[in-house]
């Protein structure tokens, strides 16, 4: 039996005009370019904003909690050699006379302020959402406290409140009232800075829960309007839930600035008078920078009080949103 051998596949071809044809080999396969991963640009992106909280955060974060933890003085804080004395500086703190009254006041201008801050920033809200004739320009009236320097509102709340020649007085006076030592009396400093510190962040409160109300739908509060319900039935049972998640933000956000409210303290009453108005934050620039023989320590463990008490609160925040989303 014969067998038959078949030439190689690169030599059969067709015959055409009588002649083999002989087809080329086939070309090798050109390597495919990898395209670039998307996580590079990812990282590209991040890094600016990586490097931003990196110098500015979490650098500043541990030089503070490197100088609660060490006993600075100020060759020490020049030279960089600081003993270390671990949680010392933090039962300074706790076991000095101001803590208590500094945490009371710390928790009262807090509390008062935020609450009166979204009350009153609500109810502008509120009002500004019917759009009436002068709607716009009264609502960049209200934005004033908000865009001026705290430097310049804190010196003007200081003339108004002043007790000889300011006109808070003199218009208690007029009324035949007698006239309130605001700045300088233990028992009026504490509401003086408080009432300022209300008039500067209303319009933040306002601006916010402005822009919520923009997006809940005018048919709710027709169909509502429909049902026989009233305007405080309509805000009761559809624009205060509607508003929760701004509000929630609008608070945390104001807790947070209300915390480390400091400029607008210092100018009108430094804390005093006999630390009447003393809050953590006055109390930490006393003791870094207050004295001829500045505390680094001690006012660093303070400041670090602060930054614990707004964490907590943001986890909270966090909290109670994952609970809203899973629901």
């Amino acid at each position: 039996m014969k067998q038959t051998t078949h030439p190689p596949d690169h030599l059969s071809a067709p015959v055409r005009n009588g002649a083999a044809t002989v087809a080329p080999p086939p070309a090798p396969a050109r390597a495919r370019r990898r395209p670039t991963s998307p996580q590079w640009a990812a990282w590209a992106f991040l890094a600016p904003v990586t490097l931003y909280l990196a110098l500015f955060y979490a650098y500043p974060l541990y030089r503070n909690l490197d100088l609660s933890l060490r006993n600075y003085t100020v060759r020490s804080f020049v030279q960089g050699n600081a003993p270390f004395t671990g949680i010392e500086n933090y039962r300074t703190v706790l076991d000095d006379p101001t803590f208590a009254p500094a945490l009371l006041h710390t928790a009262l201008f807090t509390a008062v302020c935020l609450v009166f801050q979204y009350a009153i920033g609500l109810a502008l809200a509120v009002f500004f959402s019917r759009h009436f004739r002068l709607s716009a320009t009264l609502r960049a009236l209200f934005l004033v406290p908000w865009l001026l320097p705290l430097i310049v509102s804190a010196s003007t709340w200081s003339w108004m409140l002043n007790s000889d020649s300011g006109v808070v007085n003199a218009a208690l006076h007029a009324l035949g009232i007698a006239p309130v030592n605001w700045l300088t009396s233990p028992s009026w400093s504490l509401t003086s800075v408080i009432i300022a510190n209300i008039w500067i962040g209303v319009p933040f409160n306002l601006v916010v829960l402005y822009s919520g109300l923009q997006s809940i739908p005018a048919s709710l509060y027709e169909a509502a309007a429909l049902d026989g319900a009233g305007a405080w039935q309509r805000f009761w049972r559809i624009t205060f839930p509607l508003l929760r998640p701004v509000s929630a933000i609008t608070l945390l956000l104001g807790l947070i600035y209300t915390l480390k409210v400091f400029d607008i303290i210092w100018i009108m009453t430094k804390g005093g008078p006999a630390d009447s108005s003393t809050t953590f934050a006055t109390w930490s620039y006393q003791l870094g920078f207050g004295n001829l023989l500045p505390a680094f320590g001690p006012g660093a463990a303070v400041g670090n009080l602060l930054v614990v008490a707004a964490l907590v609160f943001g986890l909270i925040y966090l909290k109670v949103q994952r609970k809203q989303a899973l629901s």
